[in-house]
């Protein structure tokens, strides 16, 4: 596992989204996530943020999920992320923003961030970006 000291960077390509956990107060999940195996990508983002949330509980960040688009392994580890942060939060702890972006005519992106919002109870704002 990674240390909190470490930010947790993935470049993105053709199927992979681009992933910055750790090298500021903002962190970021953008781009297409299409992989065959999501779990290659996304349980190290899991690991991560379990160790960093144990490690720097008083530690603000904003969570900036920027996806074009998403298979349905990608939307399975999207929940479980939101989950954790939910729990975490259900705990006590307020110092976490939550940003969900889309592009203003993607109503699936949209969407997608309302039923993730709705359905976790999140404070998760869901913002359009214009052209």
């Amino acid at each position: 596992m990674l240390s909190v000291m470490e930010p947790l960077v993935i470049l993105p390509k053709e199927t992979l989204p681009e992933v910055r956990l750790g090298e500021g107060d903002v962190f970021l999940i953008a781009g297409r996530s299409i992989p065959e195996n999501p779990e290659e990508i996304y349980l190290p983002v899991l690991n991560w943020l379990q160790e960093f949330l144990e490690k720097e509980p008083d530690r603000p960040f904003e969570l900036q999920f920027r996806l074009e688009y998403m298979n349905s392994g990608t939307m399975k580890y999207v929940m479980e992320i939101l989950r954790t942060l939910k729990n975490y939060m259900d705990e006590g702890h307020r110092n976490i923003t939550l940003r969900w972006y889309y592009e203003e005519e993607d109503e699936s992106i949209q969407e997608m961030g309302e039923h993730f919002r709705d359905y976790l109870d999140l404070p998760m704002e869901v913002i359009a970006i214009y052209a």
